[in-house]
């Protein structure tokens, strides 16, 4: 049963909160950041907006939930893309089966008055339209105006936002005066391979050992040349490859078999050029 909350006598239907682990694992320091920029120092204080940055696939959306699960609050995603609307971002009008109008809060609103944390996920493929219906939420007003339902809201004080934006070019450019609201930047970098190895093994806890070892170091190979192979595209990579082995792939047996798994995997989701970083 949806929740309800009734402002300025519009009733708004609240979106349902996302249900996602978050664990977090190795790389204290980004975390640490992002739990600094959403800390309040006293009662006149306000918490930053930031930005996660970095590769796709290096656990932007990952650190978001787990600050948030770190903090106790409810967790709200948002997907940004380049037909994102403001009203998108805010309140959606929706035909109800009694073909009467029903105000339908987006995550970020519901996030802002449950006192919940969006994470606006790939901010960078917004246009400068939508992005300026989150103005006043980003500066100290912490409010924003829905003409669609007619009200204007407030977030709870428990509110907080942060944005995850890669580092490829963006299909709109962020204005500046967004620019200046959505600080601090908090970059994140592959990790070592011996956290990710842990990744893996967090994630794929039905894989064998020898091959997340396999993996972690052709992860750590293509790290090394600047390849653009991510923790996820790893994580994918040991579980096809599981599944490949679990299901008689690969014509060799014992440690041949794995690799010969393997290397099937790598060339059927990160592509045939990546085989180069495998310990042949």
């Amino acid at each position: 049963m949806s929740r309800t909350v009734t402002q300025d006598g519009v009733v708004l239907h609240l979106s349902h909160a996302d249900q996602i682990p978050g664990r977090w694992v190795g790389q204290a320091e980004p975390l640490r950041q992002l739990l600094a920029a959403w800390m309040k120092l006293g009662d006149d204080d306000l918490p930053l907006h930031p930005r996660l940055l970095g590769h796709p696939g290096v656990g932007k959306t990952t650190l978001a939930v787990a600050g948030a699960r770190a903090l106790g609050r409810e967790v709200y995603v948002l997907q940004a893309t380049m037909d994102t609307r403001p009203e998108d971002l805010l309140v959606l009008p929706v035909i109800d089966v009694d073909r009467r109008i029903r105000y339908v809060a987006s995550p970020l609103v519901t996030a802002l008055l449950v006192g919940g944390v969006c994470i606006l996920d790939e901010g960078n493929r917004m246009s400068e339209k939508s992005w300026a219906s989150l103005a006043s939420l980003l500066d100290d007003r912490r409010t924003v105006e829905s003409s669609v339902a007619g009200v204007k809201l407030a977030a709870h004080p428990d509110f907080r936002l942060v944005a995850t934006m890669n580092d490829d070019a963006s299909t709109f450019e962020i204005p500046e005066y967004i620019d200046s609201r959505l600080q601090p930047k908090i970059w994140l970098d592959f990790p070592e391979r011996d956290e990710e190895r842990r990744i893996l093994e967090q994630n794929l806890p039905f894989a064998t050992a020898e091959l997340l070892d396999y993996v972690a170091d052709f992860l750590a190979r293509a790290h090394a040349a600047d390849a653009r192979t991510s923790v996820r595209d790893g994580i994918h990579v040991a579980r096809y490859a599981q599944k490949l082995l679990a299901s008689g792939g690969g014509d060799e047996a014992g440690a041949e078999s794995a690799r010969a798994c393997l290397s099937r995997a790598v060339e059927q989701i990160v592509g045939e050029e990546a085989r180069r970083f495998l310990d042949e």
